[in-house]
This record gives C-alpha cells, sequence and structure tokens, in this order.
C-alpha cells in the first residue's frame, strides 16, 4: 500500500472562514504541514462558492450569477470575471507563501455532476436535465482541470499535486433527488454507468496531467463502488456518517490501493468542547478498521485525517483548532501502527 501523503498526515476537506487568501495559506501551511490544501474562502461572496469557483475553470463555458444561482450563457460577464479574479488571488497568494515547497498539495474543484446538479441551462432548469450538457460539461471541466493543473505546477513546481473532486450532489443525481428549478419536482435519476462514465473522464485527464485523482462525498451513503470504479486513487468520505452498510465497498477499494482521507473533526462549531480529545475524535476510524479486520498496523499507511465537511461555517478560532487537532489525531494513529 502506497498513498501520495507522509504516514500521520492531515488536511482540510477546502473551504475555511475568512477573507484573506494570504493568511489561510499561511495558517494552512503551519497547521497542516504534511498534506496542505489550497483555501476557499467561500465568505468573501459569490463567485468564491464552489460552483462559481469551480464553473470558471470550464474551457470555452461560462457561466453568470442569477437570482436563482449560476447559469450557462454566451459569453463572459462580471461575475464570471470577479470568480475568476478571486481564484487568481488565490493561487498568488500560494505561490508567494509556497512557492519553495516540495511534497504533497491538495487542490479541490467541484466534479461534473455537481456541476451539472448546480449550474442551470441559458433558458432555465439544470443541466443536469440534459445529457449532452452534462457532457459539454465534463469535457470542459477535463480540459480546464488540465490547464489548472500545469498552472498551478509553474507556481509550485517542487509539489505533488492531488486535485479533489467534491461530489457533494452524487448521491442525489443517482437517487432521482435533485429539484428542478422550479422547485416543485426532481430530475430523473441518472444511471450508475453513465454517472462512472463521466466522472472516470475526468479522472483520466487528472491522471495524464500528472494529478492524483481524489474524490470528495460527505454524505452518509457515499457511492464508494462507483467513486473507486471511475478510477479514483484516494476518498475523502466522512467516517462519523459511515455505516456497516458500506464496509464490503469500503473494503474492497482499500484492498486495491485506494487511500481515504476520513473526517472525524467537526466542522460544526457548535462541537467545540469535543475538540480536545484526539483519543476520542479518532475512535470512528478505528472502529471502521476494527469492522474491516486489517491489521491495526496498516490504518496509518492508509488513512489521512481531515474534519468532517469544510470548515467555511466556523469561527476562525474554531477552524484553527479544529486543524490542530486533525494533526493530532493522524499523529496518534501513526503512533498506533
Amino acid at each position: 500500500m502506497s498513498v501520495p501523503w507522509p504516514v500521520g498526515s492531515a488536511t482540510g476537506v477546502g473551504s475555511l472562514p475568512g477573507t484573506d487568501p494570504a493568511e489561510a495559506v499561511r495558517e494552512v501551511f503551519g497547521e497542516l504541514p504534511e498534506l496542505p490544501h489550497l483555501p476557499e474562502l467561500p465568505g468573501r461572496g459569490p463567485g468564491a462558492d464552489l460552483i462559481g469557483r469551480s464553473a470558471v475553470l470550464l474551457t470555452d463555458l461560462h457561466v453568470d450569477l442569477q437570482p436563482a444561482g449560476w447559469r450557462f450563457v454566451a459569453s463572459a460577464g462580471l461575475d464570471e470575471r470577479r470568480a475568476a479574479g478571486l481564484l487568481a488571488r488565490d493561487l498568488d497568494a500560494l505561490e508567494e507563501h509556497a512557492s519553495a515547497y516540495e511534497g504533497p498539495l491538495k487542490l479541490q474543484a467541484a466534479g461534473p455532476w455537481t456541476l451539472a446538479a448546480g449550474v442551470e441551462l441559458p433558458r432555465g432548469n439544470r443541466a443536469l436535465s440534459d445529457p449532452g450538457a452534462v457532457r459539454d460539461i465534463t469535457a470542459a471541466l477535463a480540459e480546464g482541470l488540465t490547464v489548472h493543473l500545469a498552472g498551478v505546477r509553474t507556481r509550485v513546481p517542487g509539489a505533488t499535486l492531488l486535485l479533489q473532486l467534491d461530489e457533494p450532489a452524487l448521491p442525489a443525481v443517482l437517487t432521482g433527488r435533485v429539484p428542478t428549478a422550479s422547485g416543485f419536482a426532481t430530475l430523473r435519476s441518472v444511471d450508475e454507468v453513465v454517472a462512472t462514465a463521466a466522472l472516470g473522464t475526468v479522472i483520466d485527464a487528472l491522471g495524464a496531467a500528472g494529478a492524483v485523482p481524489v474524490v470528495h462525498c460527505c454524505a452518509a451513503d457515499p457511492p464508494i463502488e462507483l467513486l473507486t470504479s471511475a478510477g479514483a486513487a484516494a476518498l475523502s468520505l466522512d467516517a462519523t456518517l459511515l455505516s456497516e452498510r458500506a464496509d464490503d465497498a469500503l473494503g474492497m477499494a482499500i484492498e486495491a490501493g485506494v487511500g481515504l482521507l476520513l473526517g472525524v473533526v467537526a466542522a460544526d462549531p457548535s462541537t467545540d468542547a469535543e475538540l480536545s480529545h484526539p483519543s476520542r475524535t479518532v475512535e470512528p476510524v478505528r472502529e471502521i478498521w476494527r469492522r474491516l479486520g486489517f491489521a491495526a498496523d496498516r490504518l496509518a499507511a492508509v488513512v489521512a485525517v481531515t474534519p468532517t465537511c469544510g470548515l467555511a461555517g466556523a469561527t476562525p478560532a474554531y477552524a484553527r483548532a479544529a486543524m490542530t487537532l486533525c494533526r493530532s489525531a493522524a499523529r496518534l494513529l501513526a503512533e498506533d501502527g
């Protein structure tokens, strides 16, 4: 088993509170030095959100912000330029702080199904309703992320890049729970074969561009078998939500060499009292490992620790404490081995 991060690593899911990208990058590299990530700061407003930030990476597709959300349009406008500018400032901050960094570095972008469920067509309704639009999004994302990776590599040439595709909408896409634009109905479910193929197209492009493909899905019912079939080298999951129903698929993924980024530190600031107990924090991971029956000394070689979800809704103090706890928990798992 070999994963693209050191034993005892911790990282973030993506988002943090605040509006200063330079400060966020410094904090991430200080708190999570073994596996830092490019922080996302949705508190800056439209264009810093997951959908807007990712949509500007789509080659030859353009978006604009409407009252109902992001919508495809014929040409770039103010909203798209603002989103692109926010991402550029994040990358400038990364280069300024970490241009000499050598080691694994995680980036994040929405996956094709979450984008299709989150962006409307020019005449309304979600792009997910149009198979042709989904194919266009998939191709544009594959190409756009290839360009994005090349740009990051020129800024941080010593980094080994991981690209995390965020797919929070995928379970709803597969089960027909994505609402129409009106909200009065839901869109038809997508066949797993189709979903796997589209996700696999993007994952293949990431691999061809020299990045390690990771897929994040923090739902209680993540489609683990689909994600591994699509080619994900690592899965980012919420360990506190995983039930025994996921054990078979999770065990097969581990046997196939897939790494795990497991969320164990609460992203909800209301659970602040639990942030001082690393041994209790990692217990969901230990319980999963016991159920799967793998040797204890393999655990830290497979698993990196993360918060259960993004930390954008937390206070800055809580987010910092959560990252510190992730690192302490990861070290504890490494000591167990």
